[in-house]
């Protein structure tokens, strides 16, 4: 059954932009099952046909999986009245998708962000029981004792009562920076923590998320699709052995 639009099927693939689409189905770079496609709108099914993008075939995807390098001052959301969100950063036509960002980070806080479509694995990544680690380098305005590193270790209480889970803590000689890692995300928690220890975040930047690390090539803003490998170890978080 033709299920999806020719343009919007390379678009999810990664191979370009619905507009950049349209141009290169225009001046012919694009077959479907051997017969040069005849326009943007035409109707594909994405499981069962053979598209070849410039002399390539393209390979389907269910699900969008994208990489960016999350910059300050932009809200973890789908939509927002005040602020610009991280879709905001992505082209406009991949904004009327369902895609999402799993999880938050805080508006300040920069680094890695995951945005996809696949609710059934972001419910996996994000559920407490999974226990996929969260790993981030920070600045505080004073120097961390080693008792009070002891303390995200051991798991701290915060100003409402709540006792977070074991965090592992590194920190550079100077004490005032390094990284934490967490197997959970409660609001602001690491803002809380060093609220716990009366401390300070000056700087929180996410690096690693379960198996995704920051990609440094990509400069604030600026976003990338996972690879095939990144999808198939990302895909197995929360599985049952």
């Amino acid at each position: 059954m033709k299920t999806m639009r020719l343009d919007k099927f390379l678009g999810i693939t990664g191979m370009s932009s619905r507009s950049e689409a349209k141009k290169l189905i225009r001046a012919g770079s694009v077959t479907v099952n051997g017969c040069v496609a005849s326009s943007a709108e035409e109707k594909i099914d994405p499981e069962q046909d053979e598209i070849l993008f410039c002399g390539k075939k393209v390979i389907y995807r269910k699900y969008t999986y994208i990489l960016m390098n999350k910059p300050e001052g932009i809200v973890s959301a789908t939509e927002d009245g005040r602020d610009r969100t991280v879709l905001d950063l992505l082209p406009s036509d991949m904004r009327k998708t369902d895609l999402f960002p799993c999880g938050r980070l805080d508006k300040n806080t920069l680094g890695l962000m995951l945005i996809t479509d696949n609710g059934e694995l972001a419910h996996r990544l994000l559920a407490p029981k999974t226990h996929v680690e969260k790993v981030y380098y920070f600045r505080a305005k004073f120097p961390i004792s080693e008792e009070d590193a002891k303390r995200f270790e051991n798991g701290l209480i915060l100003e409402d009562g709540y006792e977070t889970k074991p965090a592992k803590i590194f920190l550079e000689p100077s004490g005032d920076a390094g990284t934490i890692t967490l197997i959970e995300g409660k609001y602001h928690q690491i803002k809380r923590m060093l609220e716990a220890i009366d401390n300070k975040i000056t700087y929180l930047e996410r690096i690693r998320f379960g198996n995704l690390t920051l990609d440094t090539t990509l400069s604030r803003g600026e976003w990338r699709y996972l690879t095939q490998e990144e999808i198939s170890v990302l895909e197995q978080h929360g599985k049952e052995k």
